[in-house]
């Protein structure tokens, strides 16, 4: 028989990619995990581990029984829930993955009006290049990410809900003219980037190239709020979503005089078995929020 814990442990290396990493997580020895993954080839009768080098990799059977095993486990986490409420109630614990400036905005709202005794949620910060990853190996169980993120694209193995739609807008320094702004204008600025790789990033980069010129990048960082304080000092510039910009700050705010926006979505994994605490979780996302009067959120038809 199939030891859960086992499973759970070859599903992290295929996510994860090394033992080291897999016992970092789960807060075990590298020796640890080897042990337990030699066990679950002994019980499995099949080879699920082969060594190249210092490293191992999943033969084509161990990365079967680990995608399978991430199956296995969210049956398992149903029957469990199902178990406890012995009807329709929401119970367990639903990660709910969302970027910045969904947190407070959709996020939080979303958590705050759910009124379940025995549901748990639990808010993870990620950015879409971490959530898509997060979602598919089994760290997550809904994200709020956007579907525009071309490098890491949602694919027929997850089921999207759509939110809502926010601007790309370019944030300067308060004294800056007002009216749409063209990008090729800001061509000599000082640039404030999000981090490599990461879906403002890159999407700051293909507007600016777009627009005729390589950003002059003088510093990057992963929090909206530095951000806006190194504009607000009139260091830099920067490309952000509507969302994120906090009105706090002293920035001026202009959509682009080629608009572009982000498509918010919710997202599960296709084929988990239906839990009535991701679905409530669901449902409290699709409820338009309370949202100040400086955010641009347009709802999705």
């Amino acid at each position: 028989m199939l030891n859960p814990w086992r499973l759970r442990l070859l599903s992290r290396l295929d996510t994860l990619g090394t033992v080291r990493a897999v016992a970092q997580d789960a807060n075990l020895s590298a020796s640890s995990v080897s042990q337990q993954l030699a066990v679950l080839e002994a019980e499995t009768r099949t080879q699920l581990l082969e060594r190249t080098g210092r490293r191992v990799r999943l033969t084509p059977a161990g990365l079967m029984l680990a995608r399978r095993a991430r199956v296995i486990l969210d049956h398992m986490d149903t029957v469990e829930a199902e178990l406890r409420s012995l009807g329709e109630e929401p119970v367990g614990l639903v990660r709910l993955g969302a970027f910045q400036s969904a947190i407070h905005t959709l996020a939080v709202p979303a958590v705050t009006r759910l009124a379940h005794p025995h549901l748990e949620v639990q808010l993870l910060e990620l950015e879409p290049h971490e959530s898509i990853p997060a979602l598919r190996g089994g760290d997550a169980d809904v994200i709020i990410t956007t579907t525009d993120f071309v490098e890491l694209p949602l694919g027929p193995d997850l089921d999207i809900v759509p939110l809502a739609t926010d601007p790309i807008v370019l944030v300067t320094p308060p004294e800056a003219p007002r009216g749409p702004a063209v990008l090729s204008a800001y061509a000599d600025a000082a640039w404030a980037l999000d981090m490599p790789q990461s879906y403002m990033a890159n999407l700051t980069l293909r507007l600016c190239r777009e627009s005729g010129f390589e950003p002059r990048v003088v510093c990057r960082f992963s929090n909206y709020l530095m951000t806006l304080q190194h504009v607000e000092a009139g260091l830099s510039i920067a490309l952000l979503p509507g969302l994120a910009v906090d009105p706090r700050y002293r920035v001026a705010t202009r959509e682009l005089a080629t608009p572009v926006t982000r498509t918010i979505v919710a997202v599960t994994r296709r084929g988990s078995p239906p839990r009535a605490a991701v679905n409530v979780v669901l449902e409290a996302l699709r409820q338009p929020p309370d949202l100040p009067e400086w955010a641009t959120l347009r709802p999705s038809p």
